[in-house]
This record gives C-alpha cells, structure tokens and sequence, in this order.
C-alpha cells in the first residue's frame, strides 16, 4: 500500500489515479447473498406489516407461531422469490446507480451528496419498476401461511407463481403496486447507497479508519438505520397492496387505515424491518466490497479504490 493512503484522516487527498469500473451485475450478486442470509427476518416483517387482527403481535411471537405452524423450513417460505427479486431490483438499482457515478466522479473527486441523492433515486425507480413482479411474488409466498387455507395461493416457486399470475389475473397483476413499491425503491436506494457512500467517505476523511471491514461494517448499519426510517411508512402500504385480495387505490387504503389504527401504521413493523434491513445492508455491502476486491486483485489493481 502506497504511503498517501497512510497519511491518517486525510489519507484519500492524495488518492492514485488508479480507477476500476466493475461489472454491473455485482450488486445483484451481493444482494442475492445477502438475502439468503436475511430472509428468515424479511418474512416475520411482512407477517408482521400484513397481519390479521387475531395474528402474533410481537417479533417474537411471530417467530414461535411459524416455527410451531410450518417447521424450520417455513422461515424460507418464498426464498426463489426473493432471489428473483434481487437479480432484477437490485441488479438494476446498484447497477444503474454504479453506471451514472461513473460519469460524475474522477479518481480524485466524488459525487456530491445532491449528485448522489439524485443519481440513487433515478437508479431507484428504475429498479422498483424492474422488480414489481418479483416483490408481489415475494410479499405473497411469504404471507401465504399465514392465511386460512381457502385463500392461500400455494405458488410452489417463483416460476410457478409468475406463470400462474399472468395465467390468472392478468399481466398487469405483476405490477400491481409498481407506484408505491417504486417510490419505496427511490427512498431505500436514496437513503441506502447515497448514505454508505457519504457515511464512508465521512468515516475515511475524518478519522483514521482505513478502507477495511471494520469501515465497511460502520457505514453499512448508519446506512441501515436511516433507511428504515424513511421507508418504513411506505413499505407498510407495499405490503398491504400487494397482499391483498382485492384491489384498493392506495389513497382509500391510507384513509382506512388511519381510521382503523390512527398513525401507529407508519411504523408498524419498524424493529423487525430494522433487524432485517440493518443486518441485510451490512451483507450486502459487506459482499459488493469484497466482489469488488476479489475483482481489483484479478484484474491487477492493487490499490484499494476509494469510491
């Protein structure tokens, strides 16, 4: 390692010209590892945001009644769904964001915050759109148990319930809450990608913290905790809608369940969503930086790339 990366808080001033452009798929990779580590934690938060009155209240509880009602294994119920949804929404939004920092940043300049809060959402949306059809299968086979057996709809994987959805309700069923999932997708990828860069960046710049796990780790739970936060109302009306049984306008579903709960629903489910998106965010950076290691080392750079 070269003595201007050693040079204490200051160290990425002198940051060498080296710049590396890596694969666009490498973000979706990391997200399907994550997931698969995760998704025990995905499932009790949906349980949780589309519960029926008389269902477990608690992370707990939710956690118990699953284990008793499906086995170990039920804690995976919609595993291939949310694979699916990670190549397609993830791969598009790390990728597309990962593509326009190219054109703004230099070896020895980033992004500003604006430029990054705007180039996180554009990537957002696109990938919110990319990713409906996946996120509805996703949201259903992982609320399916937890419904009466008349009204389960037994997809047995992500194919199955893909060709049984258009077969039966339509195409259009695939993009049922496209608009709220998107806007969802442009808060987390704004809050989560644009907050670890500038977290990192921070953490870099001001202390003595070397672009290392222990980095990594710091600036992937900050990224967390703010992205829950700011999702957390929307996410609730993605798990209804896209739950649902019948179709309802978002706007008549917002005003039936203030009337029905008051403003608690906005943070329903924030501690598991948290549990899960904190631990979730830290995989999936923690595994985009070392694909993006292994791929330095490969390729020949030995530098590590402050970006």
């Amino acid at each position: 390692m070269s003595s201007s990366l050693k040079t204490g808080g200051r160290k990425h001033e002198t940051a060498p010209p080296q710049h590396v452009h890596y694969p666009f798929w490498f973000g979706g990779s990391a997200s399907c590892y994550a997931a698969t580590v995760t998704h025990p934690l995905d499932l009790i938060k949906v349980r949780l945001q589309a519960r029926t009155p008389d269902a477990p209240k608690g992370m707990f509880t939710t956690f118990v009644h699953i284990i008793k009602s499906d086995g170990f294994l039920g804690l995976y119920n919609g595993l291939s769904a949310s694979i699916l949804r990670q190549l397609t929404y993830s791969t598009t939004r790390f990728g597309v964001y990962e593509e326009l920092k190219e054109v703004t940043q230099t070896a020895r300049q980033s992004p500003s915050l604006p430029a990054l809060l705007a180039m996180s959402s554009t990537s957002g949306f696109l990938g919110g759109i990319a990713g409906n059809p996946a996120d509805v299968l996703n949201v259903r086979m992982q609320n399916d148990a937890a419904l009466p057996p008349s009204k389960r709809r037994n997809y047995s994987n992500a194919v199955d319930g893909l060709i049984r959805m258009t077969r039966e309700e339509g195409w259009r069923s695939l993009f049922r809450g496209v608009w709220p999932n998107s806007m969802r997708a442009v808060l987390m990828t704004a809050s989560q990608l644009a907050s670890y860069d500038k977290f990192k960046d921070l953490l870099l710049t001001n202390t003595s913290l070397e672009d290392n796990l222990t980095t990594h780790f710091t600036a992937s739970i900050l990224a967390g905790l703010v992205a829950t936060t700011i999702c957390s109302p929307v996410d609730v009306i993605k798990t209804r809608v896209m739950s649902a049984k019948e179709k309802e306008g978002v706007l008549k579903l917002l005003a039936r369940i203030y009337r029905q709960e008051g403003l608690g629903w906005m943070f329903r489910g924030w501690v598991p969503s948290f549990v899960r998106l904190g631990p979730h965010t830290v995989a999936t950076f923690i595994f985009l930086e070392q694909h993006k290691k292994i791929y330095r080392r490969f390729r020949g750079f030995d530098e590590p790339e402050h970006s």
